[in-house]
C-alpha cells in the first residue's frame, strides 16, 4: 500500500470514527433532552388546565354537575379533569376515557389499540388532571429533529474527507516530484538534488540522498583514478619487462643473463607498484581492515621494522614505548609506519641509522611516531608535494605511493602526518594516531628486533 493510500485510509477512518462518536453522543443527548422537554410540556399543560379550572365561576361548576365541560383542545395534547369522586368535570376529547382515566401520579405509557400514549397525571386540591401525548407524533417530531441535526454532520464529514484528500495529495506532491526527477535522471548524473522549495520534513531525506550521491561520486572518482593510475604506472614496467625478455631471447651469455635480471627486477617493481595501488584503493574505498586484534604500539613498532627494508643496524628502535592501543586497525598502522621507515631508509644517509621514537601527547589522546634520518632533506616546495600520488624525489626510486598511502590512512582515522627539515641536520616525519578512549598509559621496554627481511 502506498504512503498516500495509507494516510488517506488511516486519517479518513479516524476522522469518520471521531465524527460518528461525536454525532452519536450528540443525538443521544438530544433525544434525552427532547423527551424531557415534551414531558415538561405535558406536565405544564396539566398544571395550566388545573389553574384555569379552579378559576371558573360557580355557575359553571353547577353546570358541570349535570354535564361535562368541553375544554378547547390544544394541538397535539389531550386533557381530562376528574372530580374527587371520579366524575369527569371537563375534557378535550370524548372518546379517550381509557387513556385519560385517573392513575398514579407522574408520567406513564398507555396503549390503546396500535397507538401508544405518554400520560401525565396531576392532582391539585380535589381535582385530578390527566394529560396525554401521542407517541407516534413525538417520534415524527424527533425524526425531524434528528434529520436537521444529522445533515450538517454528514456534510461536514464529507467536506472534511474531501479536504483531507486534497491536503494529503498536495502535501505528498514534493515526493512525487522527487521521484519523477530521480526517474528522469541520467545514470551518470550525480549532482546533488535541489532542496529549493522543499518542505522541511523532506529536506533531511534529500540531504541524506545528496550525501549518498556524493559518496557514490567519490567512489566512482576513486575507481576512475585507480584505473588511470594503474594504466599509467603499469605500462612502463610491462614495456621494460617485454623489452628485456626479447633481448634475452635473441642474445646469449652474459647479455642474456643481464636482460633476465633486469626483467626480474621489473617484475618485482611491477608487483610492488600493484600492491601499493591496491592498498591505496582499499584505504580510500572504506574497506574494513579490523581483524579483531588489539593495535598495541609495541607490536606495531616491532612488525613495522621487521616488514621494512631495513637490515640489521639500519633502524634504531625506541628504548621505551607507551603501552596503549591505537584507534586504528593494526594492519594499517603497521603499513603507515613501515612506509615512513622505507622512505627514510631510501633517502637517508647510507652509513647512519634511521631513528624511531614514540611519544604520547600531553592530553594522552594521540601517539606520535617520529622517523628521523640523516639525509640532506628537501626544499620547502618539495615538502608540500610529498604526499601527492606518484611524486618521487628520484624517478628511479619507489612507486611514489608510499607517503600517499600514509596520508590516506591517517585521514581516514582522524590522525595526521607532517614532515620537516631538522635544523641540526636530517629529515623527520611525524605520524600522529589517536588512542582508544580511556587508555592505560605505562612504559615498557621494547626488545630489539632481529632484523628486516
Amino acid at each position: 500500500m502506498s504512503l498516500r493510500a495509507r494516510l488517506l485510509l488511516t486519517l479518513g477512518v479516524s476522522l469518520a470514527l471521531l465524527w460518528g462518536v461525536a454525532a452519536a453522543w450528540l443525538l443521544s443527548d438530544l433525544e434525552k433532552k427532547f423527551v424531557e422537554t415534551l414531558d415538561q410540556r405535558l406536565a405544564q399543560s396539566a398544571r395550566m388546565v388545573a389553574g384555569l379550572v379552579l378559576q371558573l365561576p360557580e355557575d359553571v361548576w353547577e353546570q358541570s354537575q349535570t354535564r361535562s365541560l368541553s375544554i378547547p383542545p390544544i394541538e397535539g395534547l389531550a386533557c381530562q379533569v376528574h372530580s374527587p369522586r371520579g366524575d369527569i368535570i371537563a375534557r378535550t376529547h370524548a372518546n379517550m376515557d381509557t387513556i385519560l382515566a385517573p392513575g398514579e401520579r407522574g408520567h406513564a405509557y398507555r396503549q390503546e389499540g396500535d397507538t401508544t400514549w405518554r400520560v401525565f397525571t396531576y392532582e391539585r386540591g380535589d381535582l385530578v388532571i390527566t394529560t396525554a401525548d401521542r407517541m407516534d407524533e413525538r417520534d415524527m417530531l424527533l425524526s425531524d429533529v434528528f434529520r436537521v441535526a444529522v445533515v450538517p454532520f454528514v456534510v461536514a464529514l464529507t467536506g472534511s474527507l474531501i479536504a483531507l484528500w486534497v491536503v494529503v495529495w498536495r502535501g505528498l506532491a514534493p515526493l512525487s516530484r522527487l521521484r519523477e526527477s530521480l526517474a528522469s535522471r541520467h545514470p551518470e548524473a550525480l549532482a546533488p538534488v535541489s532542496t529549493y522549495g522543499v518542505p522541511k520534513e523532506i529536506k533531511p531525506l534529500i540531504d541524506t540522498l545528496n550525501g549518498l550521491l556524493v559518496r557514490i561520486q567519490q567512489t566512482i572518482v576513486r575507481e576512475q583514478r585507480f584505473t588511470n593510475d594503474a594504466a599509467h604506472e603499469l605500462r612502463t614496467p610491462l614495456t621494460a619487462i617485454k623489452t628485456h625478455l626479447q633481448v634475452a631471447q635473441r642474445a646469449e651469455g652474459d647479455v642474456a643473463k643481464e636482460a633476465l635480471r633486469c626483467a626480474e627486477a621489473g617484475v618485482v617493481r611491477l608487483a610492488h607498484t600493484l600492491d601499493q595501488l591496491l592498498t591505496l584503493a582499499r584505504v580510500e574505498g572504506r574497506m574494513r581492515f579490523d581483524d579483531g586484534e588489539p593495535s598495541q604500539v609495541a607490536e606495531i613498532v616491532e612488525f613495522a621494522i621487521a616488514d621494512s627494508v631495513a637490515t640489521a643496524g639500519q633502524c634504531q628502535p625506541p628504548a621505551h614505548v607507551p603501552h596503549v592501543c591505537l584507534a586504528m586497525p593494526r594492519e594499517l598502522a603497521i603499513t603507515a609506519l613501515r612506509n615512513l621507515l622505507d622512505n627514510a631508509l631510501h633517502h637517508g644517509a647510507d652509513d647512519l641509522p634511521v631513528v624511531l621514537t614514540v611519544q604520547p601527547s600531553p592530553d594522552q589522546r594521540h601517539v606520535t611516531f617520529t622517523v628521523h634520518d640523516q639525509g640532506s632533506g628537501v626544499d620547502d616546495a618539495t615538502l608540500k608535494q610529498l604526499t601527492q600520488r606518484f611524486w618521487r624525489v628520484s624517478k628511479q626510486q619507489g612507486s611514489g605511493l608510499g607517503l600517499a598511502i600514509v596520508a590516506a590512512i591517517v585521514e581516514r582515522f582522524g590522525g595526521w602526518v607532517s614532515f620537516e627539515n631538522v635544523e641540526s641536520g636530517g629529515f623527520s616525519a611525524h605520524l600522529s594516531i589517536p588512542i582508544l578512549p580511556d587508555p592505560i598509559l605505562f612504559t615498557s621496554s621494547l626488545p630489539t628486533p632481529t632484523g628486516g627481511d
